[in-house]
């Protein structure tokens, strides 16, 4: 049963019930935000899917109520799939003008490629989508979804996708535990002890110092990037940026100092002691994920680094007293989803119960776990030259589909195709500046720079759609990996909660955190989750992470026989897990 909800005129709260096949099953229902909140309550052993325009809008004011939904459809983050996607390319909704349901906003994403493109799904209304335009919505999606070509694989990607919605929001309201005072210390390591906004920390003063000394530069200030470059030159070095990966093939005596003088700068940019006294509030880290943020449907995060947290700061990461971080990645997840895409049972094989590259190696197609892994990134990321480019014929030489579906893929792309992810996340074509460098290539007048300049586009395009099949499906693998893990999860919390006798206190707390006394995800990155569980459930959450993989596995790819292993640690801080 969908339970639709938007907002009425009035500024009340408007539900309908739509059975399966679009048809109303009772009369619109007109609640205050409070008779909301109550009605979600009484409805939730039920297991309706709430339908709403955006979870990150309407489910922070249930968590806040001590109130968890099991179901939701995420109307926006469900129209850009279906918007986009081959699969529903002749519905009418792909069909249809844009409208208030398409996000457009371009942000750099994680793939180094013109088409990192974040979907931002938030209005500045709350009130933009009526009552008769949601649930007009949710019928030209259910509509669009039924009239695919694969309705079962798109099904699964919009119940994941809506899934991480929520748990998106629930992470945010839960918090990763954190403590500033185990922060304060590690930065003081690091750094030196702290100083006032705007003034070096005594480490970084004393390598600025040296480069300076090095440099002949007494007034050098080495975090202007454009003066250390001209006082790099001046002192003879042929260097085109101060990157670090470009001053590491440099001799110099200045290099060390530079090299060190950056990694500890970026750890007081991006982690110090402005982003602790921001970010980190009553013992929690609470950033604003952006589920789907990426064209890949990776997530994104607005603000605070979610995505970046350097291994320097995990140790303030701590569980609370009496509870349990459980930790766990996936191994050479993107390799192994591309032998599953490809149906390449070969490079399945290599990977079954063992490492991934260690497994290529003992098959003799190559000599070192470290050429492995170089040429499986070369194969996903299109790296042509150098030592990737000497190991890739051997690589396609034994694992013809793998290689085969990468290449296909890349091929896609060169001609401004799209190509599309195992449950039917379509990839953007690619923009008008690109079209008109090829049509202009392809010219009789056309110069040999136009012709370069087509076939350097299109190369890059290549590359994007090469990985975006294998990205995008890893990403959905991801996605089903933590919605399985949150089902379990909440009925260990369900059992947990019925079984034991709740203390007055605790009933207290669960009234406005429903996180309070029960395990529950609190930190994603890409192909690792961290679950905080009380110490007495740690193991059974350890082996519900790893069930929960399997049968994501099983989700996306069938009978395939294709391992996703994990590397799970029980700890008291994150930093024990590495």
């Amino acid at each position: 049963m969908y339970r639709v909800v938007s907002r009425s005129g009035d500024g009340g709260v408007l539900v309908r019930s739509v059975d399966p096949a679009g048809a109303e099953t009772s009369p619109t229902q007109h609640f205050s935000d409070v008779e909301f909140r109550s009605f979600v309550r009484h409805e939730e052993p039920a297991a309706p899917r709430w339908v709403w325009d955006d979870t990150a809008r309407w489910y922070p004011q249930l968590l806040a109520a001590g109130i968890r939904v099991q179901r939701a459809h995420d109307l926006r983050l469900c129209h850009v799939i279906l918007r986009n996607s081959e699969l529903t390319a002749a519905s009418a909704l792909a069909r249809a003008a844009p409208t208030g349901w398409d996000g457009s906003a371009v942000l750099p994403g994680e793939i180094a490629s013109p088409a990192a493109t974040l979907f931002d799904f938030m209005n500045d209304s709350a009130d933009d989508a009526g009552d008769d335009e949601s649930l007009a919505e949710l019928l030209r999606q259910l509509e669009a979804v039924t009239a695919s070509a694969e309705p079962a694989g798109l099904r699964l990607l919009l119940a994941a996708e809506s899934v991480g919605a929520l748990i998106a929001a629930e992470m945010q309201f839960a918090g990763l535990p954190w403590r500033t005072d185990i922060h304060d210390r590690l930065l003081t390591d690091v750094l030196g002890p702290r100083v006032a906004p705007g003034t070096r920390p005594a480490r970084l003063e004393h390598l600025a110092g040296e480069i300076r000394r090095h440099l002949d530069d007494p007034l050098l200030n080495p975090d202007s990037q454009q003066d250390l470059l001209k006082a790099l030159r001046r002192t003879g070095l042929r260097v085109e940026s101060t990157r670090a990966w470009e001053l590491r093939d440099v001799e110099h005596p200045v290099i060390p100092a530079l090299l060190d003088y950056k990694k500890r700068s970026r750890l007081l940019s991006a982690n110090g002691w402005y982003w602790m006294d921001t970010w980190i509030v009553d013992g929690r880290f609470r950033p604003d994920y952006v589920p789907g943020g990426v064209v890949t449907g990776r997530w994104a995060a607005k603000g605070g680094g979610a995505l970046q947290l350097p291994k320097q700061v995990r140790g303030a990461v701590v569980a609370d007293a009496g509870w349990k971080l459980v930790v766990a990645d996936a191994a050479q997840l993107e390799p192994r989803i591309l032998a599953a895409l490809s149906r390449d049972t070969a490079m399945a094989d290599a990977g079954r119960g063992t490492d991934l590259y260690a497994g290529i190696v003992a098959s003799g197609v190559v000599e070192t776990r470290d050429h492995a892994k170089v040429a499986m990134l070369g194969a996903m990321y299109g790296a042509t030259t150098g030592e990737s480019g000497r190991l890739l014929p051997r690589l396609a030489r034994a694992y013809p589909r793998a290689l085969g579906l990468t290449e296909a893929a890349a091929r896609a792309g060169e001609r401004g195709d799209i190509v599309t992810t195992r449950l039917g996340r379509s990839s953007p074509r690619p923009g008008e500046s690109w079209l008109a460098t090829q049509s202009r290539a392809s010219e009789p007048d056309a110069s040999a720079n136009d012709e370069r300049r087509a076939r350097s586009q299109a190369r890059d395009w290549g590359r994007f759609t090469r990985n975006f099949i294998v990205q995008g499906s890893a990403a959905e693998w991801a996605l089903c990996w933590m919605a399985e893990i949150r089902k379990a999860l909440l009925a260990l919390a369900h059992e947990t909660l019925t079984d034991t006798p709740t203390q007055p206190a605790i009933e207290t707390e669960a009234e406005t955190n429903p996180f309070a006394a029960v395990p529950h995800l609190v930190f994603f990155l890409h192909d690792e989750v961290i679950v905080h569980a009380p110490i007495a459930l740690a193991d059974r959450v350890a082996q519900i992470i790893e069930n929960s993989a399997a049968r994501a596995g099983r989700l996306l790819f069938h009978d395939f026989p294709v391992d996703f292993p994990l590397t799970v640690a029980i700890v008291d801080s994150y930093a024990e897990a590495k």
